[in-house]
């Protein structure tokens, strides 16, 4: 199967995109809004569009697993931000400029401080050993999630780090238009990027779990496919999104043959998101999280409520719920 694609930067928009001076679909406190062009972005020209693979793009929080301690971890997403005097500055040089090129950063003192244990992620610029940071005046990167870090508990419980085990959601091995949730080896999942969903994440637009018997999964990306792809045409897109049952999804991710990943969200076609229901909460779902009695003895996180239904089969996946 085809390498997918690792979400470590921001992920360029499928279309060449304008800036319109209107409150934003997206974000409460921004007075504008970024949003597609019909003309396709030159980048995903280059990159062969046309023989990509079309995924769903999932709307939780971004996570990576790479080795910490010796052994394979789930990190967390945390980007390096600009003190406020520095954003400050960087914000009134936008304005004047129009443009964001030709602004120096400090990259010593201009930035809050990261733990110990950050790392940058791949890709990022460095200038005399320091990472630089985007074009939105951040550094993107990742922080090892302790079982113990109150800050990443949601996390925290979909890996059981003496089991060397996340749960994830996925297509079913036996049948793809099924979803299974399954307790996969942390090694199995090495240098890949995840996204976090369930009842505490982003609002939580999957209707998963409740706050007394919260519910969450971890999604590797590119892992849920498109599953009828259409032409990258913006008009063709913005009909699938408002009358497929399969649109009923936050966008699309593209994943090239050449590791060059494009997206498009709703908001940059002016269409709302979450509206009703979601496609991937209506999908069918068993949960595969099996082994010994004694294998998940955390009661901190989830295996243990996901084992008692090993096996149980779902008409959605919205239906998830676990034994009070």
């Amino acid at each position: 199967m085809r390498r997918l694609g690792s979400v470590q930067q921001k992920i360029p928009c499928v279309f060449l995109t304008d800036v319109k001076e209107e409150q934003s679909r997206k974000r409460d406190c921004q007075q504008f809004q970024v949003v597609a062009t019909e003309t396709l972005n030159p980048l995903a020209l280059e990159a062969d569009i046309d023989c990509a693979l079309a995924t769903e793009k999932l709307d939780g929080t971004c996570c990576y697993v790479t080795d910490y301690k010796g052994q394979p971890y789930l990190w967390a997403r945390l980007d390096r931000k600009p003190s406020k005097q520095a954003e400050k500055r960087f914000k009134k040089y936008q304005y004047s400029h129009k443009s964001c090129k030709g602004f120096t950063w400090n990259i010593e003192e201009d930035f809050k401080t990261v733990p110990e244990t950050w790392i940058p992620a791949h890709r990022v610029k460095h200038h005399n050993g320091h990472p630089v940071p985007d074009e939105h005046g951040h550094i993107p990167g990742w922080v090892p999630v302790e079982k113990d870090n109150k800050q990443y508990c949601w996390h925290s419980s979909v890996v059981d780090y003496e089991a060397r085990a996340a749960l994830v959601l996925r297509p079913s091995s036996d049948d793809e238009d099924v979803l299974e949730i399954a307790a996969v080896p942390l090694a199995d999942l090495r240098e890949q990027t995840l996204e976090l969903i369930g009842t505490n994440v982003n609002g939580n637009p999957y209707g998963l779990g409740s706050k007394k018997l919260p519910v969450h999964c971890l999604v590797s990306h590119g892992s849920i496919r498109i599953q009828s792809p259409l032409p990258v045409d913006f008009h063709q897109l913005c009909s699938w999104f408002q009358e497929s049952p399969e649109g009923q999804v936050e966008g699309i991710v593209w994943h090239c043959n050449d590791g060059t990943l494009v997206k498009v969200h709703r908001h940059h076609l002016g269409l709302r998101w979450p509206d009703g229901d979601t496609y991937l909460a209506n999908r069918p779902v068993v949960v595969r999280v099996d082994g010994a009695d004694d294998i998940y003895d955390n009661t901190k996180n989830l295996f243990k409520p996901y084992f008692a239904l090993n096996g149980h089969s779902f008409s959605r996946l919205q239906d998830v719920q676990f034994e009070s």
